[in-house]
C-alpha cells in the first residue's frame, strides 16, 4: 500500500513538473508571437514607403527647380511624379471605385445627394463629389456621389 501511494506520488510529481514545464514553453511561445507580430506592424508598409521615396524625391526636386524652370517644364515633372505615384499605389492594389452611369451600389457608393430626373433609371449615380477607392477589393474610402430618383407625381 505504501509503494502505491509512493508510486502515485511520483506519477504526480511527474505531471506537476510536465506541465509546469509546457506552461512555460507556452508562454515563450506567446511572448516570441506577440514580439514577431509587433515587428510585422512595424515593418509592414516598409516596401511601400521604399516605393514611395523616389516619388518623394521627384516631388521635392520639382519644388526646388520651380522657381528657376519654366512653368511648362516644372508641369511636365509634376504630371509624371503624379502618374508614378499613381503606378506606385496600383501595383499595391489601389483601385478607384466606379461611378459614373453605375447603379449605386450601397456597399462602394454614399449617397450625398439625389436628383428627379426621368432620363435615366432610379439609382443611376449622376455625380461624383469625392472619389471612393478599394484596396485589394476592400473598400478603404466609399465615394460620395449624386444618385438618380424619379420625379414625384404631384
Amino acid at each position: 500500500m505504501a509503494d502505491e501511494t509512493e508510486l502515485e506520488k511520483k506519477k504526480a510529481e511527474e505531471y506537476l513538473t510536465r506541465l509546469k514545464y509546457l506552461q512555460a514553453e507556452f508562454d515563450n511561445y506567446r511572448k516570441r508571437v506577440e514580439k514577431e507580430r509587433e515587428e510585422f506592424a512595424k515593418y509592414a508598409t516598409e516596401r511601400l514607403v521604399r516605393q514611395l521615396l523616389d516619388v518623394y524625391e521627384n516631388l521635392e526636386r520639382a519644388l526646388e527647380n520651380g522657381a528657376n524652370e519654366d512653368k511648362e517644364a516644372l508641369l511636365k515633372g509634376v504630371e509624371m511624379t503624379f502618374q508614378q505615384l499613381k503606378d506606385v499605389l496600383e501595383k499595391e492594389g489601389l483601385e478607384p471605385i466606379k461611378t459614373q452611369g453605375v447603379r449605386f451600389d450601397p456597399f462602394l457608393h454614399e449617397a450625398v445627394l439625389q436628383e428627379e430626373r426621368e432620363d435615366c433609371d432610379e439609382g443611376t449615380v449622376l455625380e461624383e463629389y469625392q472619389r471612393g477607392y478599394t484596396l485589394n477589393k476592400r473598400v478603404l474610402r466609399y465615394s460620395k456621389v449624386k444618385v438618380a430618383k424619379k420625379k414625384e407625381v404631384e
